[in-house]
C-alpha cells in the first residue's frame, strides 16, 4: 500500500516497440516507440528533460481507460506515470491528501480507512462508477464526474496540483497560483504538462441508505427534484435497452442515496458478485429485455440497505468479458462508451429522440444511465457548462469495417440530438464526431488549442488525440 514514507527509486524501465490499448473498448491498438516508465517524480523529470533533449514528444499513460486515444502516440514515446502512487501528505484539520498521480482509487481508499492520523473519517467526495481501477490523474485529465446529484466535475474536488512542464521543471497551480494552467491542466488531457501530483479536498464519511423505485424518462427530473429535496446525495437511473420494448430508454431504476443516522449494513447484504454482474452483461447482448428485468429485480430487492458514502461509489469491472460474449455472437466486438449532455428540462424528450435514432441505426444498447453535474466554473475546456442531465449509453461495436461505420454513424446522429437541445458530449470516449459538433459542443476548443500552442510551443506533449483535432481544425500540432 502507498505510504508516506521515502523510498529508494530504480532505474527508469524503458519497453520499446509496445502495441497498446485501450482497456474496455480495445478499439484503438497503438504501436508505440518506446514506453517510459520512471518509478518516482525524480525520475520522470529526468525522462522529460531527455525527452527536451531529443526533440521528441511525450504522451501520457495512467490505467488506460480512455477510449479517444488520449494516452497514446503512434510511433512515439509515452510516459507511463502508473509507479507514482504513493500518498505523500495529509492534513487530517483541513481535510485534504496530497497524492501522486498514478494511485489508484482502490489504494486512496484503503490509505484513508487504514491510517491512524484519520482522525475525522476522511474520504473521497466523488470518483467514476461501474469500475475502479482509474488514475487519479487520468480522472483529472478527462475532469470525471460521478453520479452526485449536486455535484460539479472532479475539479471542483482538487485544491492544487504539481506537475512537469515541458523542460523538466516541476510547477504547482492552482486557483491562486498559476490559475490559467490549472484551468488548462483541468480536462487538458495531458496536454499541458505531465500532473505527477494533486490535493484532494475530502469529505467525511457516512451512512448512506439507498432508495430505488421504478419510474420513468416523462417523470425521472420530477423524481429526481423530491429526492435532492429529501436530502438524497448520490443518485442515477438505469433504463431499458431493448429496443424492442416500448419501454426503451423509458421505464428504468432509480436508485438515491440519503445521509442517515448510524453505521452501514454488515455483511453479507445483497449485492452482485462478479460471476453474476458477467452473467447480466452477457445476456444484456442476446437478451437485454430479460436481462433489465433480472436487475430491476435485484435493485428493487435492495431498497433500504445501507452503505458507506465512498463504498455504494465502488464498481465491479470485468477485464475481460467479452470473450464468451464474442463466441455467443460470432463476431469480434466490444463496448464504446459515449455521454450526452442536455437541459435538464429536454430530457425526456432526448430520450425519446433518441430512441427512435438508436432504432434507425440498429444500435446494439448494452447499458445506459441517467446522471445530473452542476456547473464547472474552473475550466477551460469545461464540458458542464450549465447544471445538464447526463445521459451514458454502452454500444456494442463490432470489430470490423461495416460494425465501426455503423457506431459512428450512432453516435453522430445522438450527438446531434443533443446539440439539437442546447447539449454537448463528452470529448474522452472517441474520436467520431465531425468538427461542426466539436466547435458546437465545446466553443472554447479553438482557444483550447491556441492556448496549447503558447503553454507548450515545443510540443513536448501530444497524443493521437491531438493529433485527430488538430487535423480536424486544420492546425498543425504544436
Amino acid at each position: 500500500m502507498p505510504s508516506l514514507a521515502a523510498r529508494t527509486e530504480p532505474h527508469v524501465a524503458v519497453d520499446t516497440g509496445t502495441e497498446l490499448n485501450d482497456v474496455h473498448s480495445r478499439l484503438n491498438p497503438t504501436r508505440v516507440g518506446a514506453v517510459i516508465q520512471p518509478a518516482g517524480v525524480a525520475e520522470a523529470m529526468e525522462a522529460v528533460r531527455a525527452s527536451a533533449k531529443a526533440d521528441e514528444p511525450l504522451a501520457l499513460m495512467g490505467a488506460r481507460h480512455a477510449m479517444g486515444g488520449q494516452q497514446f502516440l503512434s510511433g512515439g514515446r509515452v510516459l507511463d506515470l502508473g509507479a507514482l502512487d504513493r500518498v505523500t501528505g495529509f492534513d487530517d484539520d483541513r481535510g485534504l491528501v496530497t497524492v501522486e498521480a498514478g494511485i489508484r482509487w482502490p489504494a486512496l481508499l484503503a490509505w484513508l480507512a487504514a491510517h491512524p492520523g484519520n482522525t475525522h473519517g476522511w474520504t473521497i467526495r466523488q470518483k467514476q462508477t461501474g469500475a475502479d481501477d482509474f488514475s487519479l490523474g487520468g480522472a483529472l485529465a478527462s475532469n470525471i464526474h460521478g453520479r452526485g446529484l449536486a455535484f460539479a466535475p472532479f475539479v471542483d474536488d482538487v485544491e492544487s496540483l504539481a506537475l512537469i512542464d515541458g523542460n523538466g521543471k516541476r510547477v504547482r497551480a492552482n486557483r491562486r497560483e498559476n490559475p490559467d494552467l490549472f484551468a488548462l491542466v483541468a480536462g487538458g488531457y495531458g496536454l499541458f504538462g505531465a500532473v505527477v501530483e494533486i490535493t484532494l479536498r475530502l469529505v467525511p464519511r457516512s451512512t448512506l441508505q439507498r432508495e430505488v423505485r421504478m419510474t420513468r424518462a416523462t417523470r425521472l427530473m420530477a423524481d429526481f427534484d423530491v429526492a435532492i429535496a429529501a436530502g438524497c446525495t448520490y443518485g442515477d437511473f438505469q433504463f431499458t435497452v431493448d429496443a424492442a420494448s416500448d419501454d426503451f430508454l423509458d421505464l428504468g431504476i432509480l436508485s438515491c442515496y440519503r445521509p442517515v443516522a448510524g453505521t452501514p449494513d454488515a455483511a453479507p447484504r445483497r449485492a452482485l458478485d462478479t460471476r453474476g454482474f458477467s452473467r447480466l452483461l452477457a445476456l444484456a447482448h442476446v437478451d437485454p429485455g430479460r436481462a433489465f428485468s433480472e436487475y430491476a429485480a435485484f435493485y428493487l430487492a435492495t431498497d433500504g440497505q445501507r452503505y458507506a458514502s465512498d463504498e455504494q461509489q465502488a464498481g465491479v469491472y470485468l477485464g475481460d468479458y467479452h470473450a464468451g460474449i464474442d463466441a455467443c455472437l460470432g463476431h469480434a466486438g466490444s463496448e464504446m462508451i459515449t455521454e450526452l449532455y442536455v437541459p435538464r428540462a429536454r430530457l425526456a424528450d432526448f430520450l425519446a429522440a433518441a430512441a427512435d435514432s438508436l432504432r434507425r441505426t440498429r444500435a446494439r444498447v448494452v447499458y445506459g444511465t441517467v446522471r445530473l453535474v452542476e456547473r464547472d466554473i474552473d475550466s477551460v475546456l469545461a464540458w458542464a457548462r450549465e447544471p445538464w442531465a447526463c445521459v451514458v449509453f454502452n454500444l456494442h461495436v463490432r470489430h470490423d469495417a461495416a460494425g465501426l461505420a455503423a457506431a459512428a454513424e450512432s453516435f453522430r446522429a445522438l450527438i446531434d440530438l443533443a446539440l439539437a437541445r442546447g447539449g454537448s458530449y463528452y470529448l474522452t470516449y472517441h474520436r467520431w464526431a465531425t468538427r461542426e459538433q466539436v466547435e458546437a459542443a465545446h466553443p472554447r476548443f479553438a482557444e483550447f488549442l491556441r492556448a496549447k500552442r503558447e503553454v507548450d510551443p515545443a510540443g513536448r506533449w501530444c497524443s493521437d488525440w491531438y493529433r485527430h483535432h488538430c487535423r480536424l481544425f486544420g492546425e498543425e500540432p504544436a
